[in-house]
């Protein structure tokens, strides 16, 4: 009888804290407003095809820096630009966005190129963690890592 009440109670236990777990959004609705990039790290294992290892990355919660901002609309367009330390801001593109799953597929112009890449993203209570795998370098090679750490944000004019 006593095995039967322990796990009657961690049935009952599992079932309160289901009940309790706050629903996620789905990913499509989840994205539609506006970002801020607080942190992020590229790994380039192999830079420009060599043996070379490089490591980019930019913490911008520090005090006095500048900010990477994006807005997501409904209808499957974004903007992203950099907010300078004195509110200026520079480096305005725009593309398209969609999602599949926990992934976000964008595609925008930058330096040059059209980037078009998924990024797989996890809901954070902040806003989103993102990863990406693709060809920062510009080596032909798809095997440069970006991590991005961003949070949900209400633009101030």
């Amino acid at each position: 009888m006593k095995k039967i009440k322990i796990v009657i109670s961690f049935i009952m236990i599992m079932l309160l804290a289901l009940a309790c777990k706050e629903k996620k959004k789905p990913l499509s609705t989840y994205m539609i407003g506006n970002w801020e990039t607080s942190y992020i790290k590229i790994e380039m294992p192999t830079v420009n095809k060599t043996d070379s290892t490089s490591v980019f990355e930019d913490d911008f919660s520090k005090p006095n820096s500048g900010k990477a901002q994006s807005n997501y609309k409904k209808d499957g367009t974004f903007t992203a630009w950099f907010k300078l330390a004195d509110g200026k801001k520079t480096g305005e593109t725009g593309g398209i966005w969609k999602t599949k799953n926990d992934s976000l597929y964008v595609e925008y112009p930058y330096l040059g190129k059209q980037v078009k890449a998924w990024y797989r993203i996890t809901q954070t209570s902040e806003g989103f963690d993102g990863k990406v795998i693709y060809d920062w370098d510009n080596d032909g090679d798809s095997d440069d890592i970006l991590y991005m750490k961003s949070k949900k944000i209400a633009l101030k004019n």
